[in-house]
């Protein structure tokens, strides 16, 4: 009777999705505004969430304006949660390439200081790995006409970001297209990667 009553409630759980596609992992990227990394990966199937907030600085609990003046040392980063055995973290990486200027190491795009630098945030040795390789066969392709700067880190402490900033392309629509035009990052990114670019 126990064992009918676990199939039963396991069944419930997974709704019909098989273990692999339940198990979750979690990638942490910088591209610079952090408004601008979530929609790209918010669309792509296997994709659970994006949160916006902070890394890679030693303040506990930063909060958007100390952060935004650069006196905690974080970057604005994208923590996204996936499942594997539906989306590969490799998958994620292509995604990545396609919103980032890796030639700078102290801005992104209109915004500026170290606040705004692109990364990788690896969590386990499987994400370092494969991220130095996508690394490599980027720069390789010679898309950028210059050294790529950006950093592949160890992840430390990721600090969710306030509420307001949460989706706010969908909370703030008109704000968020009036920044994201005047940002210049559609314009550059739309030179280096052609028709490839999807934002």
């Amino acid at each position: 009777m126990k064992a009918l009553i676990a199939l039963f409630i396991s069944s419930l759980f997974f709704s019909g999705a098989s273990y692999a596609e339940a198990k979750t992992e979690k990638a942490i990227f910088a591209g610079g505004c952090f408004w601008c990394m979530e929609p790209p990966f918010e669309k792509l199937d296997g994709v659970v969430s994006v949160v916006s907030g902070y890394i890679g600085g030693t303040e506990q609990n930063p909060e958007y304006k100390q952060v935004a003046r650069g006196l905690t040392g974080h970057t604005e980063a994208v923590e996204i949660t996936f499942r594997p055995g539906m989306i590969s973290y490799e998958k994620l990486l292509e995604v990545f390439w396609m919103q980032v200027d890796p030639t700078v190491d102290d801005r992104q795009f209109v915004d500026t200081g170290k606040q705004y630098r692109p990364g990788i945030f690896y969590t386990n040795n499987r994400q370092k790995a494969a991220a130095e390789k996508s690394k490599q066969a980027t720069e390789a392709l010679g898309l950028h006409g210059k050294p790529f700067k950006l950093e592949i880190t160890q992840a430390t402490t990721f600090w969710p970001a306030e509420d307001y900033h949460q989706d706010y392309y969908k909370k703030n629509p008109l704000r968020y297209k009036f920044y994201r035009f005047n940002s210049g990052r559609d314009q550059y990114l739309k030179r280096v990667w052609g028709d490839k670019y999807k934002k």
